[in-house]
C-alpha cells in the first residue's frame, strides 16, 4: 500500500518525482519506481532491447579495432624493413633464372626477316628454342655455336608462329645501331646459373621466381634499367659483375653500353 501510495503521488507532479529524484530514495528503489513511470518522469531510461543489441554490436567492432595495427605500428614496420639493408633492386634481380647456354642450332625466321630461330643448350634435356631479333646485328656464322647468356624464366612468346622459350642477352648502345651479344668467360658450363657481386656469393642465390611471378610483379622491367657494361666491356647490375663460377661475363667491345 505505501508503494501504491507513492506511485499515485508521483504521477500527480513531475516536481515530486523531481524531489525523489534528489533527496529522497535509493537509486535501486528509483530504478524500480521508473518501471511504472511515464517516460516522463521516470528517474532513469527504460531498458531498450534495441539499445542493448546495439551496445553488444558496438563491443564487437571496438575488440575488433584494438587488434588492428596502429599507424605508428605500421610505420615501424616499413622503418624495420628500410633498416634491413636488403636493396630492392638486387633482390628483384636475383629472383631472375639468367643462365648460360650454347646456340646448337640457328636459322633465319621462314615468318620474320629480322628473327633468327636458336636452340639453345641450357643443361636441360631438350634444347630451348628462342627467337631473337639480331639479323641485322650479328651474323649468322658468329652466332652458331657460340656460347651466349639467357635469360630463362619469362614466360614463352609466340613469335610469329614458333614458341620462344627465353631471350638471348646483349648490349646496345644509346641509338640501339650497335649490338653485341654477352659472352660467358671462357670454361663456363651451358646450364650454369649466373649472379651477381663476388666470387663468394654463387651458394647464396634463392631460387628463381617462376615465369608467372616474373611477369605479374613486372621483375624484369624493375632489374632491366640498372644493367649496363663498364668501361671495361664487364656486364654490371649497377656496380656488381655479372659472374659465372670461371669469371666475369662481357661483351666484345661496348662500353657504358645498356644491357636488355
Amino acid at each position: 500500500m505505501a508503494l501504491a501510495s507513492v506511485h499515485a503521488r508521483l504521477l500527480l507532479s513531475s516536481t515530486s518525482a523531481s524531489f525523489l529524484r534528489g533527496r529522497l530514495i535509493s537509486p535501486s528503489l528509483a530504478l524500480s519506481l521508473s518501471l511504472h513511470l511515464p517516460s516522463r518522469l521516470a528517474f532513469f531510461p527504460r531498458p531498450s532491447r534495441r539499445a542493448s543489441f546495439c551496445s553488444s554490436i558496438g563491443d564487437e567492432l571496438s575488440a575488433t579495432a584494438a587488434t588492428v595495427p596502429s599507424s605508428v605500428e605500421k610505420e615501424e614496420e616499413v622503418k624495420k624493413e628500410e633498416d634491413s639493408g636488403k636493396d630492392p633492386v638486387r633482390e628483384a634481380a636475383i629472383a631472375l633464372d639468367i643462365r648460360v647456354g650454347k646456340v646448337v642450332k640457328a636459322w633465319r625466321h621462314p615468318e620474320a626477316d629480322s628473327l633468327y630461330v636458336e636452340e639453345v643448350d641450357l643443361g636441360e634435356p631438350e634444347p630451348r628454342t628462342i627467337c631473337s631479333g639480331l639479323v641485322n646485328y650479328v651474323p649468322m656464322e658468329l652466332l652458331q655455336d657460340s656460347m651466349v647468356v639467357v635469360l630463362a624464366n619469362l614466360k614463352p612468346r609466340n613469335m610469329r608462329g614458333i614458341k620462344s622459350n627465353g631471350m638471348l642477352m646483349a648490349a646496345s648502345d644509346e641509338a640501339h645501331e650497335n649490338v653485341e651479344l654477352l659472352i660467358p668467360p671462357e670454361g663456363s658450363i651451358p646450364g650454369e646459373r649466373i649472379w651477381f657481386g663476388s666470387e663468394n656469393e654463387k651458394d647464396k642465390q634463392p631460387n628463381a621466381a617462376t615465369p608467372n611471378q616474373v611477369q605479374k610483379k613486372k621483375i624484369w622491367e624493375s632489374v632491366q634499367p640498372h644493367l649496363k657494361t663498364t668501361e671495361a666491356c664487364v656486364a654490371v647490375l649497377d656496380t656488381l659483375p655479372m659472374r659465372t663460377s670461371a669469371g666475369e661475363v662481357t661483351c666484345k667491345s661496348l662500353k657504358n653500353a645498356r644491357i636488355s
